[in-house]
């Protein structure tokens, strides 16, 4: 999904990888973080600018960047770039970032390592630029700006609302987020087996909205003010069902920021 994107788009070719470090292997368990030294290309605003992203192989639909170290190894973080897909599209977006750390280069060392500590205080600001492809409609400018922000407006609401729950999985994968939570946000839209017990009793009002009944009592029992027009409207599974990474990126935002703000050690690997 993301070379496609950045194929169509052209951005593949924009920027060069000069070097690739990679987080070793911990307690047996397999690297996950990955930093690029990148240079611009001919399309950007300074070429041959060097600047540092950030991947991580459990989160594979976003990346953060940052400025190139300077002589103290200190950087900041400029944006969060996410691209999230769905059967029918993508959305894609630009979120700024606000913070800093230390990316301590050692080109010295035989075998090329590195160490990459971020302040934890980071704060994510606003999304300043995107795109929403749905089917063959593609939407740019600001009616992709403001669709993308009044989505993430949603999907922030939804996920600290199930945050906040005492029983809250932490530390899911993306397929045990969605079995978990969508028979909970939406019990019509999976098999009756899967339904929460409980979720529709005698007397319960239901109406219709996009071919699907909606048990408006749950969302009364269940949700808080704020939500409750969003899913009887229908608006949260068309969210869910084009945005169940973004919804998977903010339920874990908490645990993404804790993990690149200790210190790790990294290798040049190419």
């Amino acid at each position: 999904m993301e070379k496609t994107g950045r194929l169509i788009d052209g951005s593949a070719f924009e920027q060069r990888r000069v070097a690739l470090y990679q987080a070793g292997k911990k307690d047996g368990a397999p690297a996950n973080i990955q930093v690029k030294i990148v240079k611009n290309g001919k399309s950007k605003p300074v070429k041959n600018e060097q600047s540092v992203v950030i991947k991580l192989a459990d989160y594979p639909m976003m990346e953060i960047r940052g400025t190139y170290p300077d002589n103290d190894s200190k950087f900041f973080l400029t944006s969060l770039v996410y691209l999230g897909g769905s059967v029918n599209g993508w959305n894609e977006y630009t979120l700024d970032l606000a913070g800093d750390g230390v990316l301590l280069l050692k080109p010295e060392r035989p075998n090329e390592t590195a160490v990459l500590k971020i302040n934890e205080e980071f704060e994510t600001v606003q999304i300043t630029s995107g795109r929403i492809h749905r089917y063959d409609t593609r939407i740019t400018g600001a009616e992709a700006l403001t669709g993308l922000r009044n989505r993430r407006e949603r999907i922030k609401a939804v996920t600290e609302w199930m945050s906040a729950f005492e029983d809250a999985p932490a530390v899911q994968s993306i397929s045990g987020f969605e079995k978990h939570w969508k028979p909970i946000l939406l019990p019509e839209a999976v098999s009756k087996k899967k339904r929460p017990s409980g979720w529709s009793v005698e007397g319960d009002i239901f109406i219709k909205t996009e071919d699907i009944r909606w048990n408006t009592s749950y969302t009364d029992r269940i949700f808080p003010e704020d939500i409750k027009p969003v899913r009887n409207s229908g608006t949260l599974l068309r969210d869910w069902e084009e945005a169940l990474s973004w919804f998977y990126l903010e339920y874990e935002w908490d645990n993404i920021r804790k993990s690149i703000s200790r210190e790790i050690n990294l290798k040049k690997i190419k």
